[in-house]
């Protein structure tokens, strides 16, 4: 069998690739190495930025999140026992966020690609990508029980930071760079009620807390957490205790509580392979580069690297032309390391590093407190944090 685009890897990313270049004419076929019922219930992001929201109501994706989705203007920021909301339309020219979980994306790309999308083969167990450097790549897979060979034109890998892909790149020609971080954080759902109508994201000598929500009924909330803890460590009442002191503000806000129906820890870390292309494979989203949570950036890279390769295939598709493709590295990296950055900023300003002085701690309040008092420095946050324009 033989393909224009075969893209390893049915998560967001590669759906929404795959969505995109069907409406551009291009044939591709999606290998996902798990069944439907897991891909669709991955636990992952769940703030969308406006850019990615805009490709996917262009591609027949968006129904179901306008009619769900929770439309934020902004967030606020706790420090010092004070509350500062940062507006980002009036800060950033109208942009906004979505608070829509990705495993409701995944949801609906996956029902239009069955609908009449390109073939989606799930549980399809890729073992190599061969000839990144031939004109003929070949995808090598495992579905049925049966080993298959799948020739393409490209190979787009969406498989993630342990996927297969990455290893088409021969050694020696990647450079990959990458920071850990000294804390985890311990994510939480809970069936209640959010007790914001915004996320909250707080600084306290304790240690981080972000207040998030999947749903009016249903909120999602975090901690900052040594590394190696577990969930065992942490007992429900625990959780809410030690959220209660780090959201604590002046004024009558109350966290509500009510049950915990799933608990989990995630290590911290930024990491990124340059180039993100060799020969005729291309990585895309979490196969390319990692970024901490704190910003929101990892679903809305993914989506902005398979937006700008679309176009690329669109291009070539349309004209002959390949000069987008030879430039898709370049251009995602810039805005992967904007984000890198942003991500390393948020992380590092709301986070206590367990070895940081008292000193640290003064800057890191003098920093949310110009943020506070500084139009200049907010509408900063509020650019990166709503997503820079795609161009």
């Amino acid at each position: 069998m033989h393909i224009t685009v075969g893209i390893v890897g049915g998560g967001p990313a590669g759906l929404l690739l795959a969505r995109l270049l069907r409406r551009a004419g291009v044939d591709c076929v999606v290998l996902e190495s798990r069944d439907r019922a897991y891909a669709e219930q991955r636990q992952r992001a769940g703030i969308l930025e406006q850019s990615t929201v805009d490709a996917l109501r262009s591609c027949g994706a968006g129904e179901r999140l306008d009619r769900e989705g929770l439309v934020h203007d902004g967030i606020e920021l706790r420090f010092d026992r004070r509350s500062h909301r940062i507006d980002f339309p009036s800060l950033t020219g109208g942009r906004r966020v979505w608070v829509y979980a990705q495993t409701e994306v995944v949801k609906d790309l996956i029902a239009l690609q069955l609908e009449d999308g390109a073939p989606l083969f799930f549980e399809a167990e890729v073992r190599a990508v061969e000839g990144a450097d031939t004109d003929r790549p070949t995808i090598r897979y495992l579905h049925r029980g049966r080993e298959q060979a799948l020739t393409c034109d490209y190979v787009v890998g969406c498989d993630g930071f342990h996927g297969v892909a990455r290893s088409a790149f021969p050694d020696g020609v990647q450079r990959v760079y990458e920071r850990t971080y000294p804390y985890s954080w311990l994510g939480i759902l809970a069936d209640v009620a959010p007790s914001c109508d915004e996320l909250i994201y707080a600084h306290s000598p304790r240690g981080f807390a972000l207040h998030s929500m999947r749903s009016p009924f249903v909120s999602r909330l975090y901690l900052q957490v040594p590394n190696g803890a577990e969930p065992a460590d942490w007992p429900d009442e625990r959780i809410w205790d030690e959220l209660d002191a780090r959201f604590a503000v002046d004024g009558d806000w109350r966290l509500a509580r009510g049950p915990v129906t799933a608990k989990s820890v995630l290590p911290m870390r930024s990491h990124v392979l340059e180039p993100m292309r060799h020969g005729r494979v291309f990585l895309a989203g979490d196969a390319a580069h990692i970024v901490p949570p704190t910003g929101a950036k990892g679903l809305n890279l993914a989506a902005a690297d398979v937006i700008v390769l679309a176009r690329a295939f669109a291009r070539l598709h349309e004209s002959g032309s390949a000069d987008l493709l030879d430039a898709y590295s370049d251009t995602c990296l810039r805005r992967v390391w904007r984000a890198e950055h942003f991500s390393y900023f948020m992380t590092t300003t709301l986070h206590a590093d367990p070895e940081q002085s008292p000193f640290d701690s003064r800057l890191q309040l003098s920093q949310l407190d110009r943020i506070a008092t500084s139009p200049h420095a907010a509408a900063e946050l509020a650019e990166n944090y709503a997503g820079l324009p795609l161009g």
